[in-house]
């Protein structure tokens, strides 16, 4: 269980069961938490059978997306670690994204034998966005928001050049776990919403040493701290979806 997930099971009044949700590619073990408010399940995009975590450029995103999708929830919230391009929005920032800017190569579908062309113009719920940015005020003070999130297949981190070239693209943070996801969800039709969790400087970009090197368990640690003002967005999100 991650400590994101430890942390809203163990809110007053929560229960937690683990399941195991089967699909065409693998089965996808999840957290079912269950709250005063209503129900949050929680699958780790990192997940393996051995306790490893799986590299993002192995991840079966089909799966996981499918695992989400058969549980038929209301809402699929995307939570991603990112690198940040922007001054403004340093590490430890939480923002909500906009839009997608997916160019890898390796496709992503549900529809490997029919052509199916979903749209994606609009790949984020608005509503939801727009109550995670209420939420992040509060416990931010600011709330980045319509951010666009660059898709690198990873496993190493970028180079200074290839964020160059991102940025002149319009990305303003990139991350290696959001565009699969993305891509997927506009097939199944389901309201999604992606947080952006700034969790280090993107290369070349880290303001007092561009020259710094990005270090992975930094990286993790960043990421931790921000776990309190994501409970805050999904107790947000519960609240509009209840009303």
């Amino acid at each position: 269980m991650s400590a994101f997930t430890s942390e809203l099971a163990s809110m007053q009044g929560a229960t937690s069961d683990a399941l195991r949700i089967d699909s065409n590619w693998g089965q996808v073990p999840a957290t079912l938490v269950g709250l005063p408010e209503g129900e949050l399940l929680l699958i780790d995009r990192h997940h393996s059978d051995d306790g490893s975590r799986t590299p993002p450029h192995m991840i079966e995103h089909r799966a996981n997306v499918h695992a989400a999708a058969s549980c038929q929830p209301d809402l699929v919230v995307s939570i991603n670690s990112v690198g940040t391009m922007r001054e403004d929005m340093p590490p430890g920032t939480i923002a909500v994204a906009g839009d997608v800017l997916d160019l890898a190569e390796r496709p992503w579908t549900f529809h490997d034998d029919d052509a199916s062309h979903a749209d994606r113009t609009s790949p984020f719920d608005s509503a939801a966005s727009e109550a995670c940015v209420r939420a992040i005020e509060v416990s931010q003070g600011i709330a980045p928001s319509g951010i666009v999130v660059a898709q690198c297949i990873g496993p190493q981190f970028e180079s200074p050049s290839e964020i160059d070239a991102l940025e002149r693209l319009g990305a303003d943070v990139v991350g290696m776990t959001l565009g699969p996801e993305s891509r997927l969800m506009s097939e199944r039709g389901i309201p999604h919403v992606a947080l952006s969790c700034c969790s280090n400087w993107a290369a070349g970009r880290n303001p007092g040493s561009p020259g710094a090197a990005i270090d992975h368990e930094a990286v993790d640690a960043v990421a931790a701290t921000m776990s309190e003002r994501l409970g805050d967005c999904m107790m947000a999100l519960l609240a509009e979806l209840g009303d």
